[in-house]
């Protein structure tokens, strides 16, 4: 549910700009807990643009919240709740990624929450990370096992979950059968209704009388419920509203703790970037997982699937932009078409002493639709590491960077095509090797044969890989604006 905070109070202070002032009160007053000094050193690096945010429902029974245990007061506070919001470099697409309470992940060194006493690394259920360990913790865990860097945090608890449930007038939900749930205080007629208020807290909470039973179950409950939020809150029905964009932005603004770095300039930038991230642009995951052997109630990340979802997030890929006509090309001549990866031809060399960096990037390369005519080696006589990663074309070849470009946009980092290519050393045929890992390259691999300059991407110590599509494996359910309510 956190999600909204940020996404949708970002975009609706965008949206309602005349009222700009008064955007700027109600969002004054988000709270925020810095847990910095609680963060690992050595952190993962994000160089793709993409902006990640980890979400965290708490339930804190401090404050308004007492009413749902009492006797859990001072206990600190527990999550069942842990999402990775991935929103793309480009601003358009998001993918909320489920984390089983219930997946067995290793947890690094933390300290307890509110002792500060250490606790060990250990292999636990990912849950405990924050509920021992708090935010930082969590953080710290969820780094560790994907190898992304969060930028940002957000938790919510009961009571700002209903409060913008209620500033949406209620969700559409749908039960097969009338439920009766005592423990969840949760009652239903069967068939399609809208909820709010307790019930709609409930009705996300509860886990013994909806679906199967168990975690997973309830995590795709969740996920149609918040794909109907982000139906309804991009609806032209709140959206051209005035009151009802108030009572939205101050809800969220109201119920949420995040990190300080996430203030209102900071909302406000991220909401302008974000202008074409609709409902139809969400969608929701859960990381592949499988039975884990050791306990028949948990469960563990299913590999290579999760891995692979991991990496092509971390390397997330922005939308290839046209290919510029090259300097020789005369500015009266027509625009040339897009060059697809599949017309372009790359030779790529290792300039460095690290092994296997050539057939590595080549492979990335090809699954994306490339032609790879040989890998091969590009070190200095001396024997060195070249330092920049470079992309080079022929001196003679008059169209050499518009074959280039294709190439400079699928890496990491930032390289600008030269003329003059390299002579390399020992270099040999490449044969790209089947995976199984789908590819997702939006027909970018289709196009005329390569026939044109072969391309060099010489490859330096600054390396930092190659920009892959967010691939989602067959084995990670989806849910988005499209699926059914009834689906539960």
């Amino acid at each position: 549910m956190a999600w909204v905070s940020i996404a949708l109070t970002s975009l609706l202070v965008l949206l309602a700009l005349t009222g700009y002032t008064l955007y700027r009160n109600v969002l004054g007053n988000l709270r925020t807990d810095d847990v910095s000094d609680d963060l690992n050193a050595n952190r993962p690096v994000n160089a793709t643009g993409a902006l990640n945010v980890l979400l965290v429902g708490s339930d804190t029974r401090e404050g308004d919240n007492k009413r749902y245990g009492q006797h859990m007061q001072g206990l600190g506070e527990r999550t069942d709740t842990i999402i990775l919001m991935h929103i793309s470099p480009n601003r358009d697409k998001a993918t909320l990624i489920s984390f089983p309470r219930d997946s067995m992940v290793q947890i690094p060194a933390c300290r307890n929450a509110q002792t500060k006493v250490a606790i060990p690394p250990r292999l636990d259920m990912i849950n405990s990370a924050f509920n021992e360990g708090g935010m930082g913790c969590t953080i710290n865990t969820i780094e560790a096992t994907t190898n992304i860097r969060i930028d940002h945090y957000i938790k919510v608890d009961f009571t700002g979950f209903k409060n913008i449930v209620d500033a949406l007038g209620g969700i559409q939900i749908c039960v097969p059968t009338a439920v009766q749930d005592k423990e969840a205080k949760l009652t239903l007629p069967a068939g399609k209704q809208i909820v709010k208020g307790e019930t709609a807290l409930a009705y996300v909470r509860a886990r013994k009388a909806l679906g199967d039973g168990s975690d997973i179950s309830r995590i795709k409950r969740q996920q149609i419920f918040l794909s109907q939020v982000a139906k309804k809150a991009t609806s032209g029905d709140t959206l051209t509203d005035p009151g009802k964009l108030v009572s939205l932005v101050t809800a969220a603004a109201q119920s949420v703790v995040m990190d300080p770095n996430l203030d209102v300039d900071t909302l406000i930038e991220i909401a302008q970037s974000a202008r074409s991230l609709t409902a139809k642009g969400v969608k929701f995951v859960t990381v592949p997982w499988e039975a884990y052997p050791g306990n028949a109630n948990r469960v563990q990340f299913k590999q290579p699937d999760a891995a692979r979802m991991f990496e092509s997030l971390r390397n997330d890929i922005e939308v290839t932009p046209s290919a510029k006509p090259s300097a020789a090309t005369s500015s009266s001549a027509p625009s040339k078409p897009a060059i697809k990866p599949a017309q372009v031809r790359l030779q790529v060399l290792n300039g460095t002493t690290i092994d296997g960096k050539a057939k590595e990037a080549a492979a990335a390369l090809a699954a994306q639709g490339f032609t790879i005519t040989e890998v091969g080696d590009a070190r200095p006589a001396d024997g060195t590491s070249r330092p920049k990663t470079t992309v080079l074309f022929g001196k003679k070849d008059t169209d050499g960077a518009d074959y280039a470009a294709p190439l400079a946009a699928k890496l990491v980092n930032k390289v600008t095509p030269a003329s003059g290519k390299v002579k390399p050393g020992a270099v040999q045929p490449f044969t790209p090797i089947a995976s199984g890992s789908p590819t997702a390259d939006s027909g970018e691999g289709t196009g005329t044969p390569a026939d044109g300059p072969v391309v060099q991407l010489v490859i330096g110590l600054d390396f930092k890989g190659i920009k892959v599509p967010v691939t989602i494996p067959e084995s990670a359910r989806v849910v988005d604006s499209k699926t059914d309510v009834c689906s539960t």
